[in-house]
Order: structure tokens, then sequence, then C-alpha cells
């Protein structure tokens, strides 16, 4: 039995469907459908290779699980081609988005600060989620008012760029927060303009 196998779907794991072509293809009848999609009718096996081998084409099964399996003519190297041109247009127009981390501690400068705040606004204008997090030592965990205002700063200076998708809040020796991008595109251009003005 000859299996042709054509690769459908995007992504790492691809869902592959196994395509029975010409001789491999085992059915006693088939129904046939031609190039243009009309039907032909249910007809013995090999009279529907001899109308593939008329017309120049491939008989290819497309619905083996069918009383009878539905075949169809088609130039089965274009169609590959088409499928696998689908398959690159669907892989380039998918996004992942990351949940990147972003640290802060307590006591951090200003300049520090600004720094975290550009880096935030680059990961936000690449379209991924931050987790932004205020790590206490010892007994910095004592004034958690320290890290509300901290994270409450960054989400000011953030604010035409973000939105929050969930709220601060303390796990262990950390406070957290989970920004997400407003407008990837906008926070892209502001992320440029501010490398611009670093650069001057």
């Amino acid at each position: 039995m000859v299996a042709t196998q054509l690769r459908l779907g995007g992504g790492k794991q691809d869902i592959v469907k196994p395509l029975r072509i010409n001789q491999g293809i085992i059915a006693r009848e088939v129904r046939l459908v031609g190039e243009k999609g009309e039907q032909l009718g249910i007809m013995p096996l090999i009279q529907a290779r001899e109308t593939a081998r008329k017309h120049n084409l491939d008989l290819v099964e497309v619905a083996p699980t069918a009383v009878p399996p539905v075949c169809r003519l088609l130039d089965y190297g274009k169609y590959k081609y088409e499928q696998a041109k689908k398959e690159r247009g669907l892989r380039k127009s998918q996004k992942v988005s990351l949940l990147r981390e972003v640290r802060l501690r307590p006591k951090i400068g200003n300049h520090d600060f600004e720094s975290k705040v550009r880096m935030v606004k680059k990961l936000l204008g690449e379209g991924d989620r931050v987790k932004v997090s205020v790590r206490f030592r010892g007994r910095e965990i004592t004034h958690p008012e320290i890290g509300w205002r901290l994270i409450q700063r960054m989400t000011e200076q953030l604010a035409g760029v973000t939105a929050i998708a969930r709220q601060p809040l303390i796990e262990e020796r950390n406070m957290n927060v989970i920004l997400l991008p407003l407008s990837a595109q906008k926070a892209k251009t502001e992320a440029k303009a501010e490398a611009k003005k670093e650069e001057k």
C-alpha cells in the first residue's frame, strides 16, 4: 500500500493526514469528483484511474471513510505545493505571546528604574505579556508599601502602552503584577522613539 503524507496546520506539532493517490487507493469503487469540484458519480476504481489518466491528473482519495470513498482528480504536485505555501503563510502570521519577567528591588535607583521601564516597553512592543516583580530580602518584606509604590509608578509610566491583566499581589517574598500590551504597534513606535532619544 502506497501512502503519501501531507502536512497540514502550523506550529511545531503538525497534523499529518495520509492521502492515498493513484495505485495506493484500494477500494473497489469510488465516488469521483472532478478537478473543478463537479460530481462525476460512483464508478469502479479502474474506471476512475482511467479517467484520471485521460485528463493527465492524479486520482487522490480525499475522504477514505466515506462509503464509497471519495476521490478527486487533481494535479497532486501542485496541490502539495499550494498546501505547503499556505502552511508557511500561517506560520509567519502566528505570533506566540510569552510571559516575560522584569525584576525590581525596593531600593532601586531612578536611572535603573527608567532602564527597567524601557525594557518593559520593548517587551510589550514585541507583543509579550510582562510580569513585573518586586523582590524583598530580609526585613524589606515589612514594608510592602514600597513595592506598591514601585508598581504604581511603573504602571503610570506605561499608561498608554499597557493594561493590567492581574492586579498586584504578594507571593512569598515577591510582589507581582502582570501587564498586557495595549497596542503592540503603538508600543513599538514609542520604544523606537525612546531609543532614538537615548542615542542623542
